[in-house]
C-alpha cells in the first residue's frame, strides 16, 4: 500500500464521490460512515472496478469512544494514511435562533466540529509518525458568510474554517499539509437531512438554478490532493455559477 486515503462520511454524496475519484487514481481506501451496508457495497464495487484495497469502519463520528476505538483497531498497514478527507457533516433544521431545536444544535456541533476533531486527533498522529500527509477539511460557504436561519450550522462551519487555519500552523513542522474546501450549493442528501427526510421541501432548495453535484467537489478535492509536495492550497471556495452568496439558496 503506497497511497491510502481515509474518507469520513463515505456512504453518500461528496464522501462517496471522493471514494470513486481516489480509487480511480490508485489509492487504497479506508471508508467510514454510519451505514455499514452502504460501505460494504461501495467497497466491493471499488475493489471490482479499480482493483484497490478497501477497508471499511462503521461508526458515528459524534461518539468519541467509538471513533477512536474503531480507528485504532485498524491494522498497522492501514494507518499509513496519505490523505484524510474530513467529509462527515450535516445540517439540521432551518429555524431562527429563538426557535431552534437544541437537539439539532447538538447534533450539528457534535458532528461538524467534535467529530472532525476526534478523527483528526487520531489520524494526524499517524501522519506525524509517517512523516507526511494531507488533511482536507470540508467546510462550507456557510463558514464564510452567514444567512437567515442558518445560525448554528453557519457557526459550526466557521469553526471548521478556524480549525483548518490552526491545524495548518500546528502541523507544518511535521510536513503535513492542511486544506479547507468550502462548497456552495451541492445537490446531495444534505437538504433531505436538514429537513428530516422531507424530499419535496429539499428539492425546492435547488429550484431555478443548477447546483454543484458531488462529483464536482470530489474532483476539486482530488486536484488539491494531487499538487506537488511544496504546494499547499490553503483555502478554496467552490460555488455554482448562479449562486452569488450563501443566502441565495436557502428559501426554506
Amino acid at each position: 500500500m503506497s497511497k491510502i486515503a481515509l474518507i469520513t462520511g463515505a456512504t453518500a454524496g461528496i464522501g462517496e464521490a471522493c471514494a470513486h475519484v481516489f480509487a480511480r487514481e490508485g489509492y487504497d481506501l479506508v471508508l467510514t460512515g454510519r451505514r455499514l451496508d452502504r460501505l460494504e457495497k461501495l467497497a466491493k464495487h471499488l475493489n471490482d472496478k479499480y482493483n484497490v484495497e478497501v477497508a471499511v469502519s462503521s461508526f458515528d463520528v459524534r461518539n468519541r469512544e467509538d471513533t477512536i476505538n474503531n480507528l485504532e483497531a485498524l491494522p498497522a498497514e492501514w494507518r499509513k494514511v496519505t490523505v484524510l478527507v474530513n467529509n462527515a457533516g450535516l445540517s439540521q433544521g432551518l429555524d431562527p435562533i429563538q426557535k431552534g431545536s437544541i437537539d439539532d444544535w447538538e447534533t450539528m456541533i457534535d458532528t461538524n466540529i467534535k467529530g472532525l476533531l476526534y478523527v483528526s486527533r487520531v489520524v494526524s498522529n499517524w501522519m506525524i509518525e509517517n512523516g507526511k500527509g494531507h488533511i482536507i477539511n470540508l467546510g462550507s460557504i456557510a463558514g464564510k458568510e452567514v444567512y437567515a436561519n442558518g445560525n448554528v450550522y453557519c457557526a459550526t462551519k466557521h469553526a471548521v474554517d478556524a480549525l483548518n487555519k490552526g491545524m495548518r500552523i500546528d502541523l507544518l513542522p511535521h510536513g503535513i499539509k492542511v486544506t479547507a474546501i468550502h462548497p456552495g450549493a451541492v445537490e446531495t442528501e444534505f437538504s433531505e437531512v436538514r429537513f428530516k427526510g422531507d424530499k419535496e421541501r429539499a428539492k425546492k432548495v435547488y429550484d431555478g438554478f443548477k447546483p454543484l453535484v458531488a462529483e464536482d467537489v470530489a474532483e476539486t478535492i482530488w486536484f488539491i490532493a494531487s499538487r506537488p509536495a511544496h504546494v499547499n492550497i490553503n483555502d478554496l471556495v467552490i460555488m455554482p455559477t448562479a449562486q452569488a452568496n450563501a443566502g441565495t439558496i436557502f428559501r426554506g
